[in-house]
């Protein structure tokens, strides 16, 4: 029987799987996906998330995770009338298939059992332990695909698209659809910030633009689905508009979901043996930056069950307070972005 096993090899679960091996805990992290997996994602990581890293990995993040322009130099807004607002700050930019990787790597030199092409496909909690069937690559102990590992807790980081939370949850959360595209061409904007349009007509919710090893990207989110294609369009229009877009090639599109925060950043912690952490349970700061949040959330989560391992209220307790600044911090960035754009009026 393992400790911990944690589900979702993503800043929030390698940060607390490495947190918890090296307090002597038997950890099994598990990941849906073969490593290095893609995710999409900006991979834009501000001076927060660097400084974390620091912190909970003991190293900076490697040159073998940016990308180019690997120095992030900010972010600039524009507002739903067009008013643009200027945030300078340190950061740096990285393939996440590469960065959560590294951290994956990280966990497994301090003691964590690291499964990829692994999903935990569900979870039962029975005298004092949860029991979570896993579907995936065989081992050395199973020669079935399907089989069932046992533990004291399970910590799931699998983020908002994740299967456990899915069938635990009668009422699984609202989720804000994401499309983003890569191509060749040029644009007149800096490639050293991280662009956000908040203008309603260009997507309904936010629009952004960054750019990676040379390439344009250009994305969307939408609560509705089925207008993403539709405020697309019109945001590729508006750039070559507003700002000389020229696309000489399309390399790839991808979709992904993210949680859809709502006025008064409501976290889900777990219920009984079942802990949340990351986007699971409901960590993520505007314009989907969600990696600093998963990494905080993730340590804190390690640290209450390493204290309070035979205490589940102390451990909830803990878990609470050691987040409260998080989640503080969250709300008020939702809260600057609500008072610059009518969109998000209702979280100021």
């Amino acid at each position: 029987m393992y400790d911990v096993i944690v589900a979702g090899a993503g800043p929030a679960g390698c940060t607390a799987a490495k947190v918890l091996a090296e307090k002597g805990c038997r950890v099994l992290l598990v990941e849906k996906f073969k490593m290095p997996r893609y995710k999409s994602c900006s991979g834009i990581l501000i001076k927060k998330t660097m400084e974390l890293t620091r912190s909970y990995f003991g190293e900076p993040v490697p040159e073998s995770a940016m990308c180019a322009p690997a120095d992030n130099r900010g972010m600039v807004f524009t507002n739903d009338v067009g008013k643009e607002y200027r945030f300078e700050q340190e950061g740096c930019n990285v393939w996440r298939s590469q960065f959560d990787g590294w951290l994956a790597g990280k966990a497994a030199q301090s003691g964590a059992v690291v499964r990829d092409n692994t999903i935990a496909v569900s979870v039962e909690e029975a005298k004092g332990a949860v029991s979570v069937t896993l579907r995936g690559a065989c081992t050395e102990k199973y020669s079935k695909k399907t089989y069932i590992e046992k533990a004291r807790y399970l910590l799931d980081c699998e983020g908002v698209a994740g299967m456990l939370k899915r069938k635990i949850i009668k009422n699984p959360p609202a989720c804000i659809t994401t499309f983003q595209a890569f191509y060749e061409g040029s644009v007149c904007l800096d490639p050293h910030y991280f662009y956000a349009y908040l203008q309603p007509e260009l997507s309904g919710y936010d629009a952004w633009f960054n750019v990676k090893d040379g390439m344009l990207i250009f994305g969307v989110a939408g609560k509705d689905t089925g207008k993403i294609r539709q405020f697309y369009d019109r945001f590729l229009a508006y750039m070559k508009k507003n700002h000389g877009l020229q696309i000489t090639k399309r390399v790839k599109s991808e979709k992904w979901l993210m949680p859809h925060i709502r006025p008064g950043c409501y976290i889900d912690y777990g219920t009984g043996r079942v802990l949340f952490a990351g986007e699971a349970a409901g960590f993520l700061n505007p314009m989907g930056e969600g990696i600093s949040a998963a990494m905080e959330s993730g340590y804190c989560a390690a640290c209450a069950l390493a204290r309070h391992f035979e205490n589940l209220e102390m451990l909830y307790a803990d878990y609470r307070e050691h987040t409260e600044g998080l989640r503080a911090y969250m709300q008020r960035q939702w809260s600057l972005v609500g008072s610059m754009a009518g969109t998000f009026s209702e979280m100021e």
